[in-house]
């Protein structure tokens, strides 16, 4: 009986390991706020073939509060697990970039509970900033196509990627952005900019009305390129939905390319 366990226990420990193996573990310096020439770990992971000459698209992951921590692991569920399946490498081959943000930071400033939209902070933070230099060197690093650069997170990756997209929408072809919220004031920098929203009609940790604010702030200013996706009854994980075959999303996201 020993054996057996030993063997479901080694066998559990090594697929646990096989997980993250498509993901090269990486790391920057970083200097800002309170951090002076740290080091910030990140995983990414490349197309499984590199043909001479071509390049690739690029998705910039970010994960929500739950795996937050110094760990390079904990960020690769949800969205970078299913980007690492044997039939998404080889429907979308490409680069997936998946930073960690440390323990009680955000990568936004903001409350996630309110109902309203808190105003954009003047810059973005430490923990942001971070992953805008791991993106940077990726591009500069790699084939990167850069009219097909993504991004796409989760709550308190969601609040992360309405503010990134705010900030910078010239830098993306599309973002899948799940259950979080930004401030509907900067509508209009995102009229032009692909995006596909998802949430769950029933959840308690991100106000289903942050989405809605934000989608119908889009529209009101002349955007036609939003879509959105409420689920009804589903609460906070409405990202197994959104990052699942059957939604078609991550098929969408990759159709999409920036003019150049």
């Amino acid at each position: 009986m020993n054996r057996i366990v030993c063997f479901l226990f080694l066998s559990l420990a090594c697929n646990f390991l096989m997980a993250d193996q498509p993901f090269d573990e990486l790391s920057i310096q970083y200097t800002g706020g309170s951090y002076d020439n740290e080091t910030f770990e990140y995983r990414l992971m490349k197309p499984e073939t590199i043909e001479p000459g071509t390049k690739y698209p690029l998705v910039l992951f970010l994960h929500g509060a739950g795996e937050r921590g110094d760990d390079n692991t904990s960020q690769l569920k949800y969205f970078p697990t299913e980007m690492a399946s044997e039939a998404n490498r080889k429907a979308f081959p490409c680069f997936v970039l998946a930073p960690q943000c440390r323990k009680e930071k955000k990568w936004v400033d903001v409350d996630w509970s309110d109902h309203d939209a808190t105003a954009m902070p003047e810059s973005p933070s430490d923990q942001m900033q971070a992953a805008i230099q791991m993106l940077e060197r990726t591009i500069a690093e790699n084939p990167v196509d850069k009219s097909r650069v993504y991004v796409t997170g989760l709550s308190m990756g969601g609040y992360g990627s309405w503010d990134l997209t705010a900030r910078h929408p010239e830098w993306f072809a599309a973002a899948i952005i799940v259950c979080g919220g930004g401030d509907d004031t900067q509508a209009s920098k995102l009229v032009e900019l692909p995006i596909w929203v998802f949430h769950g009609d029933a959840d308690i940790a991100v106000p289903v009305q942050r989405s809605r604010k934000m989608v119908a702030a889009i529209k009101d200013a002349g955007g036609k390129k939003i879509k959105y996706t409420e689920l009804p009854g589903v609460g906070h994980n409405s990202w197994d939905h959104a990052y699942s075959q059957n939604a078609g999303a991550i098929q969408w996201m990759f159709e999409q390319t920036k003019a150049k």
